[in-house]
């Protein structure tokens, strides 16, 4: 097969690259990397030396593609499936970019503060980054409870690469510092995402290893 993705099922980042595959339907074999095996970790920062995952390689064009949304623009471009996720409209397109961005930036990096953290050896925390991403996330609440108020997805009617980000942003993110009762608009956002089939199927390929998930005990049971 010609694209293989490296990844991890439980990494948040990985299931935005594996929604936008199974929404596309494209065809791709995964490759799990455990970054806790010290020779697994040697032979994946030979394809990419950064060591973040998920990676994409493309047997076919000799092509390494690391960064969730350029794999998911390279995708777009060489290996374009039954639904675009890039808007062929160019203002369109640019705000899916943005709201891609603002979910990563914004939701993503202090869930992720957040949640690395609590692995932290005792003595290495870090408090004043954590309450700073604590106090982040609701100020990207409100921006989202309004953008979503009036749309369907992101950026309206069409499931594009900023939904592909949302997703697995919210999912984290809400279990961390829940949204469901206090921005209304974002949460009825959130279901809609969870009527995707790809997000569906992102889940339950993550599910046997969310015991591994730092704050396992706060997921929702109906996650379970």
């Amino acid at each position: 097969m010609a694209l293989t993705l490296y990844l991890h099922p439980l990494a948040s980042f990985c299931h935005k690259v594996l929604i936008a595959l199974y929404e596309t339907g494209t065809p791709f074999e995964n490759q799990l990397v455990d970054l806790a095996d010290a020779d697994e970790h040697a032979r994946f920062l030979d394809l990419w030396p950064v060591g973040k995952i998920p990676v994409l390689h493309d047997d076919a064009r000799h092509q390494t593609v690391p960064e969730t949304s350029i794999i998911i623009e390279y995708l777009e471009r060489h290996y374009p499936g039954r639904n675009p996720l890039i808007p062929l409209d160019a203002a369109q397109a640019l705000e899916a970019r943005l709201w891609d961005r603002f979910f990563d930036l914004y939701v993503q990096v202090p869930m992720q503060k957040i949640v690395t953290d609590k692995l932290r050896a005792t003595g290495e925390n870090d408090r004043r980054g954590v309450l700073d991403a604590r106090a982040a996330l609701p100020v990207a609440y409100d921006m989202l409870e309004r953008q979503v108020a009036d749309r369907t997805f992101a950026i309206g009617e069409s499931f594009t690469i900023a939904d592909c980000a949302a997703a697995p942003a919210l999912f984290y993110a809400g279990i961390v510092v829940p949204f469901d009762g206090t921005h209304p608009n974002l949460a009825a956002y959130f279901e809609r995402l969870l009527e995707r089939p790809s997000f569906q199927r992102t889940l339950a390929e993550a599910r046997p290893y969310f015991p591994l998930f730092p704050y396992h005990d706060a997921i929702p049971a109906r996650f379970l």
